[in-house]
C-alpha cells in the first residue's frame, strides 16, 4: 500500500508508542496513534497488568488520551504490531473507535513496513451507536413519566 505523508506520520507515531508497551504476560506489544479531526495526534500502547482482564489495549489508551485532552472526534487510527500480517483492533477497541469516529480510517501496519488501510465500518459493520443508548434511555424515561 502506498501511504500518504499524513498517514505515514500516524504510523510512525504508533511505532514510537509501541516502544512503551508493557506486555510482561503475553509479550504482544502494540502501539497506536489516533488523529483527531483538528489534526492532533495522540499515542497509546498496550498496558498489561497482573489482573489481566483489566489490561488496556493501545487503541483505547490513545483514544482516552485524546478525550482527556478535550477531543471527541477522531478521523484516523494507526495500529502497529510485529505480526507478519498487521493485526486489526479487538472488538472492544472497535467499539470505542466507533463511538469517537464512526467514519474513521484504520491503518494496520507492522514493523517491517507492511500496511493496509481499511474503513472502520468494514471492521465493525452494523455497529452499536451511542445514539441507540440515548434513544433507549429517553424512551424508558418517558414511559416511566407517563406510567
Amino acid at each position: 500500500m502506498s501511504v500518504d505523508p499524513q498517514d505515514k506520520a500516524l504510523i510512525d507515531a504508533a511505532v514510537a508508542a509501541r516502544t512503551h508497551a508493557v506486555a510482561p504476560y503475553s509479550g504482544y506489544r502494540v502501539g497506536a496513534a489516533v488523529r483527531t479531526v483538528s489534526g492532533q495526534v495522540f499515542q497509546g500502547c498496550n498496558v498489561e497488568i497482573s489482573s489481566y482482564s483489566h489490561t488496556c489495549c493501545a487503541e483505547r489508551v490513545a483514544v482516552f488520551k485524546a478525550v482527556s485532552e478535550g477531543h471527541r472526534e477522531m478521523e484516523a487510527v494507526a495500529v502497529v504490531t510485529d505480526d507478519e500480517t498487521p493485526a486489526a483492533p479487538c472488538g472492544a477497541c472497535r467499539q470505542v473507535l466507533h463511538d469517537f469516529g464512526p467514519g474513521m480510517v484504520v491503518l494496520l501496519a507492522n514493523l517491517e513496513g507492511r500496511a493496509r488501510k481499511v474503513m472502520l465500518r468494514e471492521l465493525l459493520p452494523d455497529a452499536f451507536a451511542p445514539q441507540q443508548v440515548l434513544d433507549h434511555i429517553r424512551g424508558a424515561w418517558s414511559q416511566s413519566e407517563s406510567g
